[in-house]
């Protein structure tokens, strides 16, 4: 798993263990097992957030972890021109490549644990593909697409875009060198990662050696939410199972604890997790296909509007390749 990596993590910044008598340990509310599915042109996916309540994942609507997949030459794919509106777009590319544009001039290629992160706002059209080499020497695509909602307040903002480098990600380490954490958004701990975002949230990977244990110090205001990318162990000071394609949810609390198996799985010796929370917006939430809106006749408004072409035009040297309404996810 490439994404960015340290020689030495001991040379790392630290992240301090918090003391428990100062911060509560959030339980484990629940562990759900992601099932898998194919996205855009017939790439799979795991549904990261199937099963779990809107209320339980507020500020986040949505997650696929894309692959992990080793591709032969002539496999690769990826989705039609689509429009979206109402929330933010973050992709993160652990592994391989691929090539964003938008309808606002957004883009680039994202790869090896970079992050590119657009704000759709009051609605744009946009293409994910892998580059031609990609699809003509095949390799491996592993990535991650989640969905961050906004608030009422934000969703007619003019369109953004931001590409993260991987070298731009904060890296930090557990106290004894066996967890290396990296944040891409938020604050851990005083450090910041460089995504910004309307409704505040943190997002971190993290790598955990075969038998690491990560104490992570979370704010009370958010919510805690942790997925296995790959690997196996164990959450929550009562030490819940965690295994590749599963969610934990927490409940309330200033700390959060993630730890790998001593004994891991014979694909790969390390834990990788994702941990994510978000202050919550606790607004109504209507979502359906591309847009994520407030109530259904906003929904129904976006897809006229994107019918009636009003959602950005598609570059001209791009040639769209669905029917409008076809590809909507």
């Amino acid at each position: 798993m490439p994404a960015v990596t340290a020689e030495n993590t001991l040379l790392l910044p630290r992240v301090p263990e918090p003391a428990p008598q100062a911060a509560t340990q959030r339980a484990v509310r629940s562990v759900t097992s992601a099932p898998q599915g194919y996205e855009g042109e017939g790439f799979p996916v795991y549904r990261a957030f199937a099963g779990v309540l809107l209320r339980d994942l507020d500020p986040f609507v949505h997650m696929d972890q894309m692959g992990e997949v080793e591709y032969a030459p002539g496999e690769p794919k990826g989705t039609a021109w689509h429009p979206h509106r109402g929330f933010e777009t973050v992709t993160y590319m652990i592994d391989g490549l691929m090539e964003h544009q938008d309808s606002h001039g957004g883009g680039g290629t994202i790869t090896d644990g970079a992050t590119q992160w657009m704000t759709a706002g009051s609605g744009i059209l946009h293409i994910e593909t892998p580059p031609e080499a990609l699809v003509a020497s095949g390799g491996r695509f592993h990535g991650v697409q989640l969905w961050v909602n906004l608030p009422r307040a934000n969703k007619g903002n003019p369109p953004r875009y931001q590409s993260i480098e991987g070298q731009q990600a904060v890296l930090l380490s557990s106290p004894d060198g066996g967890a290396l954490v990296r944040v891409i958004a938020g604050d851990v701990a005083g450090h910041h990662g460089s995504g910004a975002t309307f409704t505040p949230i943190t997002m971190i990977h993290a790598t955990l050696s075969p038998g690491a244990r990560l104490v992570l110090p979370w704010r009370p205001d958010f919510n805690a939410l942790v997925y296995a990318l790959s690997g196996r162990g164990a959450v929550g000071a009562e030490q819940r199972p965690l295994d590749t394609h599963q969610l934990a949810v927490f409940g309330p609390g200033a700390a959060l604890t993630v730890a790998a198996t001593a004994q891991p799985d014979n694909r790969t010796p390390n834990l990788d997790v994702l941990v994510l929370g978000g202050r919550p917006i606790r607004e109504p939430v209507a979502h359906f296909g591309p847009f994520v809106m407030n109530t259904k006749a906003e929904v129904i408004q976006a897809f006229e509007d994107y019918q009636s072409g009003r959602l950005g035009v598609i570059p001209a040297e791009r040639v769209p390749h669905t029917t409008p309404g076809e590809e909507l996810s």
